[in-house]
């Protein structure tokens, strides 16, 4: 070892030795060099592997979260900000100019152990991926998903395979590059299932149209990568060792996937069963889990395959969801994902030297010639079969972005392969700056062109009960967050007066919240995996409305829906079962319960989240009900059919577009034999003795004049100001069962003066919704409600019922309705439904 190459540290020297094929450094570690003694002993801690590796920890997680923040604005994703960390601390920047810096921080002596860490915590995170990841969607993806994830994986192979042979025999190539070349073009064609699934979620459009598509696709890609890198490996095994090695090779990856099959994953599920349903897993039960996870990892190892190969089908063998896979991620990914995976991928940017990656003659003309156009026939090959399966320009456009995004498990093959020798530092940066690039701009351009809620404001026709005939049925969609709900919407649905003449079809959606999941789901309630915890929720819903649908046959038809997605884009579900299914209003339960009290038991701010965008977004009209029947009189007022107690509603009438969709409503109600209806409109001293008339007179006038001749009221009254208002209302407390009034009140108006929306706890819904829901002492329900708006689209002519003889007549509207319900039906997106010929 020459003396000018040797460096010295107070814990291992190293220095440059002659290889078999080229120089190579060497590092002589002291044993004894691992924890400090501290300052007061004269010791300097970094000089000791043990404080070394906690800083080097704590600065990669500080350096990429402040990079993440930074980049936050621009729609970067956490990978990018952790890779740029990476590339600031490695010798492009801090480690060209601050020499000392990287020797005494990332020492050659520390890579090793850093490295192992890293390692543990990557595989323990492709576990968590494997575990998000359901399998079983691929029988859900139909001929579009199929055709553009596999044309999607196909073309990139070729065009970059075809790129790489003309420049073979177009210009020298170096040797050196060429066995990366092929690893190239193979990783260029990955979509990753989990890398796809990620963005979506980052970007809320996870449960889109385009989301599921994208879902659909890139596990298709998926499959043909491995079928495709499985093959290879075991071609090139044959053709360098011998035919019977490979054939060796294969036996023992099917012996390990028949243990993990059907040894490890009954062994898993087995004590899942031992754990009662609602109570955490046991710890000793989740240390058996990691520990059979980690002996994965090292058969992996024997078997000739990266340790993460192990655990990550390990994870695809469970189940996702609750109970099982929800509890490994909470319990995992504190530490895997939080901590160590940020580590393993700031390893790649140390590795990485941007301003050498140019260097090196014709090089890096070749490798970035090849890594590009493998881009673009991703895109290509995204692009042209989903234009020929019907999905819109711009959402192709959008599709094919997504697709060509990289991430976690990229960036980790792309290290595993530099390990190996297989890419050279000048290919392992290039590689790594065009993917920050492509996929840098791809998720701002995703986040531009694709918007889900320009769908539901399309023109198509607006849906509210103000234009529908009462002889026409009235659809609602209802939600249900929890059990609790199901009470207080059943009330509502059995006061929305149901008859053979006047049928309601009513469609309902469990919501649950995605977890230990990557994959969301709206389907039919009986397509629900029956092992997920969820699926008991759900039968209870689905009792109750099964029951409420028997009680009334022939004029009330139900189908069960469940949704299963992250809060932040539930309302896509939402909005888009309420288009595909032409519904006129969606019910949404509020987000806080009330206790016997009075006082607010419980507050769901995910959930109000909810509620905000399906009120902004809509495609009908919306009703928000809030409960506040169970007071502290100990009183739930309740309307059913055994029942013969009369149920008050009182509709608060302003004026506006809202207020006549709930006197629409409240009209239909009113006819209920067992419904009281009273609609007391409050008017200004001066619009009362000026009695101007319009459409807002002419049916409070028609409702004034039925009053007379059943059993509801009308009354009026004459306010000044919103003092006067609120005292009136507060003095109606006890006089209701349910309270109905429109969402949105001209702020202009006299009588809402000095009521403004800035004071209001819950401004979604408005000024009075607001007031009624805070009164202290009452117990009355309440349901506010929006008309969707003007500009959301025109209003076509009506289709009516045929004058028929009243038994026919109900018959047809019977059977009308029966045929628009079918139990095997799912939810398919538009353009995804090419393969069945629609």
């Amino acid at each position: 070892m020459a003396s000018e190459d040797i460096m010295k540290t107070g814990v291992m020297t190293a220095g440059i030795v002659t290889g078999p094929f080229a120089e190579e450094g060497i590092v002589c570690q002291y044993p004894h060099m691992v924890s400090s003694n501290g300052i007061w002993f004269g010791d300097n801690p970094l000089d000791f592997s043990a404080p070394v590796f906690l800083a080097q920890i704590i600065l990669s997680f500080f350096a990429s979260r402040f990079i993440f923040i930074l980049l936050k604005p621009l729609r970067q994703s956490i990978i990018t900000a952790q890779v740029l960390a990476g590339v600031i601390m490695g010798p492009t920047i801090l480690g060209r100019f601050i020499g000392s810096y990287m020797m005494k921080l990332f020492p050659l002596s520390g890579k090793m152990v850093l490295q192992t860490a890293a390692n543990i915590g990557f595989l323990l995170h492709l576990f968590v991926l494997g575990v998000h990841m359901d399998t079983r969607i691929l029988r859900k993806a139909g001929g579009a998903a199929v055709l553009i994830g596999t044309i999607g994986f196909v073309m990139p192979y070729a065009l970059a395979g075809l790129t790489y042979f003309i420049m073979n025999h177009a210009m020298p190539v170096d040797e050196s590059i060429t066995t990366s070349l092929p690893f190239i073009v193979a990783v260029n064609s990955m979509s990753s299932f989990p890398v796809i699934t990620a963005l979506l979620a980052d970007l809320h459009i996870l449960n889109s149209e385009i989301g599921r598509l994208a879902t659909y696709a890139s596990m298709v890609s998926d499959l043909c990568s491995w079928v495709t890198g499985v093959s290879m490996t075991t071609i090139g095994l044959a053709i360098r060792r011998s035919k019977w090695m490979s054939l060796w090779a294969l036996l023992w990856i099917a012996v390990f996937l028949i243990a993990i099959v059907f040894v490890f994953r009954p062994f898993i599920l087995w004590l899942t069963k031992r754990t009662p349903e609602g109570r955490p897993m046991k710890e000793t039960h989740f240390v058996i889990i990691l520990l059979i996870v980690l002996g994965c990892a090292v058969f992996a190892e024997v078997i000739g395959q990266h340790a993460a190969f192990g655990p990550f089908l390990m994870g695809i063998a469970l189940p996702d969801g609750p109970p099982l896979g929800s509890s490994l991620v909470d319990k995992l990914n504190t530490i895997a994902t939080g901590l160590l995976l940020p580590v393993f991928i700031a390893i790649s940017g140390l590795q990485t030297d941007l301003l050498s990656a140019g260097a090196g003659g014709n090089s890096p003309v070749i490798i970035e010639a090849i890594i590009i156009m493998g881009y673009v026939g991703k895109f290509g090959g995204t692009l042209l079969p989903a234009l020929y399966c019907g999905v819109p320009s711009w959402e192709a456009v959008t599709l094919a972005l997504i697709m060509c995004s990289k991430g976690i498990i990229e960036v980790a093959t792309y290290i595993m392969w530099k390990d190996a020798s297989i890419l050279d530092d000048q290919t392992f940066s290039l590689l790594l700056i065009t993917m920050l690039l492509v996929s840098g701009l791809a998720r701002p351009m995703v986040r531009f062109l694709y918007d889900p809620s320009r769908r539901y404001t399309a023109p198509y026709g607006r849906r509210t009960i103000l234009q529908s005939l009462d002889t026409v049925q009235l659809r609602i969609l209802v939600c249900i967050n929890q059990e609790d709900n199901v009470p207080m919407i059943l009330n509502l649905l059995e006061a929305s007066n149901s008859t053979r003449f006047s049928p309601i079809s009513i469609f309902v959606l469990h919501l649950v919240e995605l977890t230990g999941s990557a994959s969301a789901i709206l389907v039919p309630h009986h397509h629900l995996n029956k092992t997920a915890s969820n699926a008991t929720s759900s039968e209870h819903v689905v009792g109750a409305f099964t029951q409420f649908e028997q009680q009334h046959l022939g004029s009330v038809v139900v189908q069960h829906f469940t949704a299963v997605a992250p809060y932040a884009s539930m309302h896509n579900d939402i909005c888009s079962l309420a288009l595909d299914k032409r519904t006129t209003i969606v019910i949404v339960p509020f987000h806080k319960q009330w206790a016997i009290d009075g006082q607010v038991g419980a507050s769901a701010p995910s959930i109000r989240m909810v509620n905000r965008n399906v009120i902004n977004m809509a495609p009908c009209s919306v009703g928000v009900l809030i409960e506040r029947g169970n007071n502290a009189r100990g009183h739930r007022s309740a309307l059913t059919t055994t029942s013969s107690s009369s149920y008050r509603i009182g509709l608060l009438f302003f004026g506006g577009a809202d207020d006549l969709e709930a006197l629409a409503y409240s009209r239909r109600m009113a006819k209920h034999p067992r419904v009281n209806l009273t609609v007391v409109r409050f008017i200004h001293e001066r619009q009362f003795y000026a009695k101007e008339k319009n459409i807002e007179d002419d049916l409070i006038r028609e409702f004034k004049a039925n009053a007379i001749k059943e059993k509801n009221q009308y009354k009026e009254e004459i306010v000044e100001d919103g003092v006067e208002t609120t005292q009136a209302i507060h003095a109606m407390e006890d006089d209701f069962d349910l309270v109905m009034v429109g969402r949105y009140h001209e702020p202009d108006s006299p009588l809402m003066l000095g009521l403004t929306t800035e004071w209001s706890d819950c401004p979604e819904l408005g000024v009075i919704g607001d007031m009624l829901t805070n009164l202290d002492q009452s117990q009355f329900s309440v349901l506010v409600v929006q008309q969707q708006p003007q500009e959301a689209g025109h209003c076509p002519p009506l289709q009516t019922i045929p004058s028929l003889p009243i038994s026919n007549r109900s018959k047809s509207l019977a059977s009308k309705v029966n045929s628009e319900f079918s139990d095997d039906e799912d939810f398919t997106p538009t353009y995804a439904r090419f393969e069945q010929g629609k």
